[in-house]
């Protein structure tokens, strides 16, 4: 709590800078008076067509699915992401994560809403909006989770329920972002289960998630919720 207090002074005490590039912002040419439109406009997003397992841009579409994904056996049915995980939204989703300053959710949140309005994402189809839950410990370290206010203002927008405690993680795994690809699935195998399954069994959910990148833990977390009894699970991350 102390950190987000001095994060929050600072804000307030210094003039305001764009988190990317520092330089002060100036009201009509910056974003939630956060990030300047020059480094707005540098993130990346992901044209169609879309990989129909991880959602990534299919660099040839002479098939629906992509070559990582053919050789994955994947537990959720599809996953989307609005942007590529560089350059500046990396140092947007970095600085959201790990420097205390979690009131970029609804700026970055944004990203995902304005996707699922351009590509019709049939939210109209899903029951429910479901977080990617940190580990206990993790989250007394960050103090928050950012993929529960990602979930909160998606929620909100569509008019969804979300479901925070839906999942939970059994044991404080390595990052993922730590280990090779063949090692993080083996990281996270096993890690999640549902808590709720009264209002998990026959529904349509989506999990959301900051980032997506082999596709692991949002698989194992997809598999936890099937095994309870639900229906479809989408996926919805930031970037992959």
């Amino acid at each position: 709590m102390l950190r987000k207090f001095l994060n929050s002074l600072a804000d307030i005490v210094y003039p305001k800078t764009c988190l990317v590039c520092k330089r002060q912002l100036k009201a009509l040419t910056c974003v939630d008076n956060l990030v300047c439109m020059q480094c707005w406009a540098k993130i990346k997003r992901n044209p169609p067509p879309f990989c129909h397992c991880c959602g990534r841009h299919l660099e040839k579409p002479l098939k629906n699915i992509c070559p990582a994904c053919v050789r994955k056996q994947l537990h959720f049915d599809r996953a989307f992401s609005p942007c590529v995980y560089e350059g500046v939204l990396k140092e947007l989703i970095h600085t959201f994560k790990y420097q205390g300053k979690d009131y970029l959710g609804p700026t970055l949140t944004r990203l995902m809403t304005e996707f699922i309005e351009e590509y019709d994402l049939p939210m109209d189809l899903l029951d429910l909006v479901i977080p990617i839950p940190l580990h206990k410990t993790r989250l007394r370290e960050r103090e928050f989770n950012q993929a529960q206010i990602l979930s909160n203002h998606i929620a909100r927008k569509f008019d969804k329920k979300v479901l925070h405690e839906a999942l939970r993680r059994l044991r404080l795994t390595k990052t993922q972002t730590e280990l090779e690809i063949g090692e993080r699935l083996l990281n996270v195998k096993a890690s999640f289960t549902a808590t709720k399954k009264e209002d998990i069994e026959g529904k349509n959910i989506l999990l959301v998630d900051d980032v997506l990148t082999t596709g692991a833990t949002c698989s194992e977390a997809a598999y936890a919720l099937k095994e309870a009894g639900a229906n479809i699970v989408f996926v919805l991350t930031l970037a992959n």
